[in-house]
Protein backbone atom coordinates (compact mmCIF):
# COMPACT_ATOMS: atom_id res chain seq x y z
CA UNK A 1 0.00 0.00 0.00
CA UNK A 2 1.60 3.18 -0.84
CA UNK A 3 1.67 6.17 1.82
CA UNK A 4 -0.68 8.03 0.31
CA UNK A 5 -3.69 5.23 0.13
CA UNK A 6 -3.37 5.00 4.34
CA UNK A 7 -6.01 7.12 6.43
CA UNK A 8 -5.11 6.66 10.05
CA UNK A 9 -8.68 6.76 11.71
CA UNK A 10 -7.70 6.23 15.02
CA UNK A 11 -5.36 8.85 16.19
CA UNK A 12 -6.01 10.25 19.78
CA UNK A 13 -4.60 13.66 20.39
CA UNK A 14 -3.54 15.86 24.13
CA UNK A 15 -7.15 16.37 24.23
CA UNK A 16 -7.77 12.59 24.82
CA UNK A 17 -7.84 12.55 28.63
CA UNK A 18 -5.39 9.76 30.23
CA UNK A 19 -5.13 8.31 26.45
CA UNK A 20 -3.56 10.77 24.42
CA UNK A 21 -0.12 12.59 23.93
CA UNK A 22 0.04 13.55 20.11
CA UNK A 23 0.44 17.24 19.72
CA UNK A 24 -1.69 18.38 16.36
CA UNK A 25 0.42 20.46 14.90
CA UNK A 26 3.19 17.72 15.17
CA UNK A 27 0.43 15.27 14.04
CA UNK A 28 -0.20 17.04 10.80
CA UNK A 29 3.88 17.71 10.11
CA UNK A 30 4.15 13.80 9.96
CA UNK A 31 0.99 13.10 8.22
CA UNK A 32 2.67 15.90 5.62
CA UNK A 33 5.87 14.04 5.67
CA UNK A 34 4.86 10.69 5.15
CA UNK A 35 3.10 12.15 1.72
CA UNK A 36 -0.63 10.96 3.39
CA UNK A 37 -3.63 13.18 2.34
CA UNK A 38 -6.09 12.44 4.95
CA UNK A 39 -6.24 11.90 9.31
CA UNK A 40 -8.29 11.40 11.56
CA UNK A 41 -8.98 12.46 15.16
CA UNK A 42 -11.33 10.18 17.52
CA UNK A 43 -10.88 11.51 21.45
CA UNK A 44 -12.09 10.01 24.25
CA UNK A 45 -15.59 11.68 24.70
CA UNK A 46 -14.80 15.26 23.20
CA UNK A 47 -14.02 16.95 20.44
CA UNK A 48 -12.31 20.08 22.47
CA UNK A 49 -9.51 19.87 19.49
CA UNK A 50 -11.41 19.44 16.55
CA UNK A 51 -11.22 22.70 15.32
CA UNK A 52 -7.47 23.23 15.81
CA UNK A 53 -7.24 20.03 14.25
CA UNK A 54 -9.71 21.34 11.46
CA UNK A 55 -7.60 23.94 10.96
CA UNK A 56 -4.06 23.17 10.86
CA UNK A 57 -5.20 20.08 8.64
CA UNK A 58 -6.67 22.17 6.21
CA UNK A 59 -3.61 24.69 6.29
CA UNK A 60 -1.26 21.95 5.13
CA UNK A 61 -3.67 20.51 2.42
CA UNK A 62 -4.32 17.19 4.11
CA UNK A 63 -8.24 16.14 4.58
CA UNK A 64 -9.36 16.12 8.55
CA UNK A 65 -11.59 13.43 9.39
CA UNK A 66 -13.00 14.31 12.71
CA UNK A 67 -14.29 11.87 15.19
CA UNK A 68 -14.80 10.99 18.47
CA UNK A 69 -14.40 7.67 20.65
CA UNK A 70 -17.76 7.63 23.10
CA UNK A 71 -18.95 5.20 25.94
CA UNK A 72 -22.73 4.27 25.27
CA UNK A 73 -24.31 2.41 28.59
CA UNK A 74 -26.62 0.26 27.29
CA UNK A 75 -28.26 -0.09 31.24
CA UNK A 76 -27.40 3.50 33.08
CA UNK A 77 -23.74 5.65 32.83
CA UNK A 78 -23.26 3.73 36.06
CA UNK A 79 -22.89 0.46 34.69
CA UNK A 80 -19.18 -0.35 33.17
CA UNK A 81 -19.34 -4.27 32.71
CA UNK A 82 -16.89 -4.62 29.51
CA UNK A 83 -18.58 -6.88 27.17
CA UNK A 84 -22.28 -4.79 28.15
CA UNK A 85 -20.89 -1.71 28.25
CA UNK A 86 -18.10 -0.42 25.90
CA UNK A 87 -17.04 2.03 23.42
CA UNK A 88 -18.29 2.87 20.02
CA UNK A 89 -16.35 5.28 17.67
CA UNK A 90 -18.20 7.54 15.46
CA UNK A 91 -16.47 9.53 12.70
CA UNK A 92 -17.70 11.78 9.87
CA UNK A 93 -16.10 12.57 7.01
CA UNK A 94 -16.39 15.99 4.50
CA UNK A 95 -17.70 16.41 1.22
CA UNK A 96 -18.46 18.91 -1.14
CA UNK A 97 -21.56 16.92 -2.11
CA UNK A 98 -24.00 17.09 1.35
CA UNK A 99 -25.71 13.94 0.04
CA UNK A 100 -21.85 12.23 0.18
CA UNK A 101 -21.76 13.07 3.47
CA UNK A 102 -20.90 9.65 5.55
CA UNK A 103 -21.53 8.65 8.95
CA UNK A 104 -19.83 5.94 10.17
CA UNK A 105 -19.71 3.92 13.14
CA UNK A 106 -18.33 0.83 15.14
CA UNK A 107 -19.48 -1.37 17.33
CA UNK A 108 -22.91 0.38 16.77
CA UNK A 109 -26.24 -0.77 18.55
CA UNK A 110 -29.02 1.08 19.31
CA UNK A 111 -28.23 2.68 22.80
CA UNK A 112 -31.34 1.63 25.28
CA UNK A 113 -33.29 4.38 27.13
CA UNK A 114 -33.54 4.19 30.03
CA UNK A 115 -35.66 5.90 32.99
CA UNK A 116 -32.22 7.54 34.11
CA UNK A 117 -32.12 9.81 31.02
CA UNK A 118 -35.59 10.03 30.18
CA UNK A 119 -36.14 11.45 33.51
CA UNK A 120 -32.99 14.17 33.17
CA UNK A 121 -34.53 15.08 29.52
CA UNK A 122 -38.15 15.65 31.38
CA UNK A 123 -36.03 18.00 33.92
Amino acid sequence: MRSDEFVNLHVHTEYSLLDGACRIKKLISRVKELGQTAVAITDHGNMYGAVEFWNAAKAEGIKPVIGCEVYVARRTRHDREPKLDSSLEAISTESTDAEETTNTTGNWWEPAETSETTEEAAE
